[in-house]
């Protein structure tokens, strides 16, 4: 068996693009994926729409996914240990599957975090300018906020992990607080009398829009896979990855799963599907101002375009080094592999993702699309399909390369894990395929033609180790893998 990877090896080809190693710790990654998770504004965003969808069965749905990852965690951190590059899931896929695969994935990951991000961007520029025009009276356009932050965490991000742990860690702390009174709150006035288990109720998974529901939480731990693209960052990655990953999948899932009980107590399960389609932007903060006070109402209302900050920059900086990671293998421009000489970050990457980003979300809506029913919900819901079939790929990968290579031992961890996440990921990608229409707003025609970027994506970049032969995921590999 060999010794599993804790140290990095960089052929002199390819030093001058080596990233910062031993910077991050367990917690310093912890935060960096829960802090791109957005748990304050994905509970705020999301779940009252997960609600006007599947009723008062919200939290075990957050339960369910949240065991699906978990399961497919299990393969992907034991090949962990014979991979440590920023590479993601596609490295994985290189080691399993192939060159051209991995060429193909990689197309699909730039699909992937481009959507999410120009998505998730837009809704930020609606809750910054409501909040804005409802606290200070200043009436600016969605796509003023959208430019003016856009800068400031582009730039943040090419300055470096440090300064960006300390921004991430105060918000983070101040959304678990919040959340934590609001809980609190309501648990307290109903005095355990009223703790309702019905949520949890088996029945509920038998509600029609459970497809959909589980789309949209899905969405909700899309970013889970930052933890190992930071691996060639992070100190004692044998040790760190696994228990960032396993930390961030839990967190994440009791984190959701509470605040969304919590939320059905206090509305009553027999209302809250009623009463969340009613008030979809405001239900979360009515029952803060009733069971707390006004000023937790407020509070919320400022950390949910926190949150989105800390994500946005989560994100960028996750990105980033993915496209890092792709142009050092020459399956981008090499000049994107570029890292500065102080942080060792990919600041390049960084810089043209912003840019990228920009461009994108300027043209959608200068050219008067809604931010919310167009760009948000269109692209949010082609970056989520992007990543099932991310993690469709990736469990292919794992189960091919346990296969072949006899590395590690352990039947469940290689054989059994690998083999349900497959079936598990292809389960959920038929799901996402009949359910996509209703994860947007409308039933455009231009919406689901945008689907077919993830093929196309895939097909082109499958061809290009045909004309670029020097495309290698393999030139940064761990010691000992």
């Amino acid at each position: 068996m060999s010794k599993a990877p804790d140290q990095i090896v960089i052929p002199p080809s390819v030093g001058h693009t080596r990233l910062k190693s031993n910077s991050l710790g367990f917690i310093g990654i912890a935060f960096f994926v829960v802090s791109a998770a957005a748990p304050m504004a994905a509970f705020v965003g999301a779940s009252p729409v997960i609600f006007s969808i599947m009723g008062p069965g919200v939290p075990l749905v957050y339960v369910l996914v949240a065991l699906v990852i978990a399961v497919f965690a299990i393969g992907y951190l034991k090949m962990s240990r014979h991979i440590v590059s920023a590479g993601g899931f596609v490295a994985y896929i290189s080691r399993g599957l192939g060159k051209h695969a991995a060429t193909g994935a990689a197309g699909i990951v730039i699909v992937t975090y481009i959507s999410l991000q120009v998505g998730l961007w837009s809704q930020f520029g609606v809750f910054a300018q409501q909040l804005a025009a409802h606290l200070f009276g200043i009436d600016l356009p969605v796509w003023a906020w959208i430019l003016a932050f856009l800068i400031i965490t582009t730039v943040l991000t090419m300055r470096g992990v440090d300064l960006n742990l300390r921004i991430l860690g105060v918000l983070l702390v101040l959304e678990i607080i919040a959340v934590s009174i609001f809980v609190i709150g309501i648990f307290a006035q109903s005095g355990g009398k009223d703790l309702s288990l019905v949520s949890f109720a088996p029945s509920q998974l038998a509600q029609p829009g459970l497809g959909v529901a589980i789309l949209f939480v899905f969405a909700c731990f899309t970013t889970f896979e930052a933890t190992t693209v930071f691996s060639e960052e992070a100190r004692e990655p044998r040790r760190t990855i696994p228990r960032a990953l396993f930390a961030v999948i839990i967190f994440v899932g009791v984190f959701y799963t509470i605040a969304t009980w919590a939320v059905s107590v206090a509305v009553g399960p027999d209302k809250v599907q009623e009463a969340a389609a009613n008030d979809l932007a405001g239900i979360i903060f009515a029952v803060a101002r009733e069971y707390v006070g006004p000023w937790l109402d407020v509070t919320m209302q400022i950390l949910v375009v926190s949150s989105f900050i800390a994500m946005l920059i989560g994100v960028q900086n996750m990105f980033s080094r993915y496209v890092f990671a792709l142009s050092r293998a020459r399956a981008l421009p090499q000049p994107l592999s570029r890292v500065s000489k102080k942080a060792q970050v990919p600041a390049t990457a960084a810089l043209v993702n912003g840019i990228l980003i920009a461009v994108i979300v300027m043209a959608f809506l200068w050219a008067g699309a809604d931010p919310i029913t167009v760009v948000f919900a269109w692209f949010v819901a082609l970056g989520t399909v992007g990543f099932i079939v991310m993690m469709g790929f990736a469990s292919v990968a794992i189960v091919v390369f346990f296969l072949r290579e006899k590395l590690e031992r352990g039947f469940w961890t290689t054989r059994v894990a690998p083999f349900a996440s497959v079936v598990l990921m292809g389960t959920i990608l038929v799901i996402a395929i009949q359910n996509y229409s209703a994860m947007l707003f409308d039933d455009g025609a231009i919406a689901k033609m945008l689907l077919w970027s993830i093929p196309i994506a895939f097909a082109a970049g499958a061809l290009l180790p045909v004309f670029r032969k020097d495309v290698d995921f393999d030139s940064v590999v761990a010691a000992g893998s």
